[in-house]
């Protein structure tokens, strides 16, 4: 049994195999510091230290977790993609699309959860994949996951102004003054805030945007039962396989494309490892004079208050979330198919696919929406509710927008907090580890500004035309925004692979844990019972989250080029999938590193990352 390392030094979690670590955080105490390892193989070494400016506060609870996440799942994808759907598939494909993408998405994180209830580290998502899959795969992911909330912080600000022009569009400059300038620094002065208000104010923004859900739910009921249900709309249901022919060749394509579009509705739901940088477990007293006297359990209490504390925190958040999220999307997505004949001209279509001429000079007040849920207000007859129902969409837009920066930064601060900004490290490694530093009420304020900056600027491409994605740049716009859910899909599927590669690795080395007594890996260990997170059907849910993210990535993305090549799907697809393999190459390259996976073969070496991910867990809780 290897001896913990000193209070002052801790090492990251790493594989021999392919030399070093994943450049995360490692510590929230100011006296720990981590160096990383390095093989033959790589011609960098970097110091990897923890500095009091390089630290966070860990301040959010269990009901803030919660409404973190649910802020950043619930945003524009039920409210505007549901129509596009039905356009694109009839009434059967919407529930189908819906409820498909989020049992993948529950499979995914139970995945997660389980890696998360033994580790809940800084930088978890990308930690797991560099620990069990590849180290230079794990800092693309990081980066990958970033480039998606940061991205999707900017596509949402664009998303406001949208549905904000259903009232502002004939105000000459209203939406560059308010809604493209204004709404962005608003939410940046909320992600100045410390972690403690910046968790209440989520709750309260969470607790509305749930209100607000539930009364669009039950409003949508009233309107159908005072309206009765068209003929048109019950014949969407008696003929299932109806949809847009000149989008696909059969139902088959158009339902696969349709889950690509539901995919979009589901991105946020593993933000929950991503707020475990902040997450406050509270420790039994017992444990906290351990800790302070630098002493590390190797062998925690069968009855452990404080792992069962985590354990239910995180559990809760991460498995439910996506439960209530997919029966809220599969319930409102049902609403608006009893609303609407598929070939409603009011429904919005693919952007590359060309209209019907029975379509063309719709709403020629200007009062257009491509929300289902507006529409379906405007054509109650209720004065006023539509502009309830779309004031509804605007707060849900905005504070979508609100976690997606929040999300971003903490991912960057993530990545690069742990790096040293010496003078003897190269160039750009020291501008990496600037970004990792925090402000005096220990907020990442420079890796949230650089945030925000990114894509700043494509909400104002709207100015030139950005509504309309029959012009370049609207197609540019939509082609960025869906990026983000590719982006997401790719993170899902390597933390699928990662979460194999660790169950297979227990498992074969389940004799020796036993033996050394390793805690909180005995999954088949019936005496020592403290396993906080048994997933359900592992591994084979392992392996169909798996393939799930293939075929979103691969097979749905890609249906909407089986009838004709476009360009928008393609890009929209695969350039981003493009990008992550040359990123993940070149950091290949440029460390000289080996093209193998973490060897896990051997009991020492499988043995070795779990301690030292155990040491990082003991660092930071």
């Amino acid at each position: 049994m290897r001896p913990p390392s000193p209070p002052d030094s801790v090492r990251v979690a790493g594989t021999p195999s392919h030399g070093s670590v994943s450049p995360l955080p490692t510590a929230d105490d100011p006296a720990n510091s981590a160096l990383v390892e390095t093989s033959e193989e790589v011609d960098m070494n970097i110091t990897v230290r923890s500095e009091p400016a390089k630290t966070v506060r860990r301040e959010l609870h269990g009901i803030q977790l919660f409404m973190i996440t649910i802020n950043g799942t619930l945003g524009t994808g039920l409210y505007g993609r549901t129509g596009q759907i039905l356009e694109l598939g009839g009434p059967v494909a919407v529930v189908l699309s819906f409820f498909l993408v989020g049992s993948l998405a529950w499979a995914v994180m139970q995945c997660i959860t389980e890696l998360l209830c033994i580790w809940p580290i800084p930088g978890a998502l990308s930690v797991y994949v560099t620990e069990f899959v590849d180290n230079e795969l794990g800092i693309a992911v990081g980066v990958a996951y970033w480039f998606t909330y940061s991205v999707g912080f900017a596509a949402l600000i664009a998303s406001s102004a949208s549905y904000i022009n259903f009232w502002a569009s004939n105000i000459p400059g209203f939406l560059i003054g308010v809604v493209y300038v204004t709404v962005p620094i608003m939410l940046v002065c909320f992600n100045t805030l410390d972690i403690k208000k910046y968790g209440m104010l989520e709750v309260i923004t969470g607790s509305i945007k749930i209100i607000l859900l539930f009364i669009i739910i039950v409003v949508s009921i009233a309107i159908h039962a005072k309206n009765k249900i068209s003929s048109k709309a019950r014949e969407g249901w008696e003929t299932p396989q109806a949809h847009d022919t000149e989008a696909a060749n059969d139902w088959g394509t158009a339902l696969m494309m349709s889950t690509s579009v539901a995919a979009f509705a589901y991105v946020g739901v593993e933000i929950v490892a991503a707020s475990a940088l902040e997450t406050h477990w509270s420790k039994p007293r017992r444990q906290r004079k351990d800790r302070e006297k630098g002493e590390l359990q190797r062998k925690p209490s069968h009855h452990d208050d404080f792992q069962s504390s985590i354990a239910n925190t995180l559990k809760f958040t991460a498995v439910w979330v996506t439960v209530l999220i997919t029966v809220a999307y599969v319930v409102s997505g049902l609403l608006v198919t009893l609303g609407f004949e598929r070939d409603n001209c009011q429904l919005t279509r693919l952007s590359w696919v060309q209209a019907p001429d029975k379509c063309s000079n719709q709403n020629p007040d200007g009062r257009k929406s491509s929300s289902p849920f507006v529409l379906m207000a405007q054509n109650s007859g209720i004065y006023g509710l539509d502009d309830a129902v779309n004031a509804a969409l605007v707060f849900t837009a905005i504070t979508c927008a609100n976690t997606n920066l929040y999300v971003a930064s903490r991912t960057l601060f993530g990545i690069t907090s742990s790096l040293d900004g010496g003078y003897d490290q190269r160039v750009i490694v020291r501008c990496l580890a600037w970004l990792g530093q925090t402000n005096k009420s220990q907020v990442p304020m420079r890796a949230m500004i650089l945030s925000a900056l990114a894509f700043c600027w494509v909400p104002f491409l709207q100015e030139d035309g950005g509504f309309n994605t029959d012009t370049t740049i609207g197609k540019f716009i939509e082609i960025l925004a869906q990026m983000g859910s590719v982006g997401v899909a790719i993170v899902w599927a390597c933390e699928s692979f990662a979460y194999i590669r660790f169950y297979r690795c227990i498992q074969r080395h389940q004799k020796a844990l036993r033996a050394r007594q390793i805690p909180l890996v005995q999954r088949w260990n019936i005496e020592q019972d403290d396993y906080p997170y048994r997933s359900h059907g592992q591994p084979f849910l392992g392996y169909v989250a798996f393939a799930g993210c293939i075929v979103i990535l691969g097979v749905s993305n890609g249906a909407a080029l089986w009838k004709e090549f476009h360009w928008i799907p393609f890009l929209s697809s695969y350039l981003i999938i493009f990008a992550f393999v040359c990123l993940w190459v070149a950091l290949k390259i440029f460390r000289n590193a080996r093209w193998k996976l973490a060897d896990l073969s051997s009991e020492d070496k499988a043995i070795r990352v779990i301690e030292n991910l155990h040491q990082l867990r003991a660092r930071t809780l």
